[in-house]
């Protein structure tokens, strides 16, 4: 049965100077490996994302997005600008609930919420999503490689 990864934005694949990427003030652009928006603060992805992303697509996963913030639209500028908005198949970035995203995201891929895994820093998502049957994995300091390699058997 196939299998669903994911992902949390803010503090789960990238961190925003410390805050969420709803609370920094764009334009938004790339320097080097990271971000910077107008006032010249930081957006960076944690270490091991790209790395990640790569080992899921060659191995043929399905990933999506699921994040809760206050302006899509800076999101999708971000994942652009890190160059990995390819990755993902479904994005569900709005502002709500995480069940209403994990809901389309059943409805759009047809996959049950048990053969989903979903990593986000926030403890009310993963109870909140956890509830419905999905695994849900907490998230303190950025997503990272060892997280991933349990849910890949």
């Amino acid at each position: 049965m196939q299998k669903l990864f994911v992902f949390d934005l803010d503090f789960t694949l990238w961190n925003a100077g410390g805050t969420w990427c709803d609370h920094t003030n764009p334009p938004f652009r790339r320097v080097n490996s990271h971000v910077e928006d107008s006032f010249g603060s930081q957006i960076v992805l944690y270490p091991d994302v790209l790395r990640i992303l790569n080992r899921l697509k060659s191995n043929n996963y399905t990933m999506a997005l699921a994040s809760r913030t206050g302006e899509p639209s800076w999101a999708v500028q971000l994942l652009k600008l890190f160059e990995i908005d390819h990755f993902f198949e479904y994005k569900e970035i709005f502002p709500g609930s995480k069940i209403a995203h994990f809901n389309n995201l059943q409805q759009q891929t047809g996959i049950p919420f048990s053969n989903m895994v979903f990593f986000d820093d926030e403890m009310r998502n993963i109870h909140d999503v956890g509830s419905l049957g999905v695994q849900a994995v907490f998230v303190e300091e950025g997503i990272s490689g060892q997280m991933i390699e349990t849910h890949l058997k």
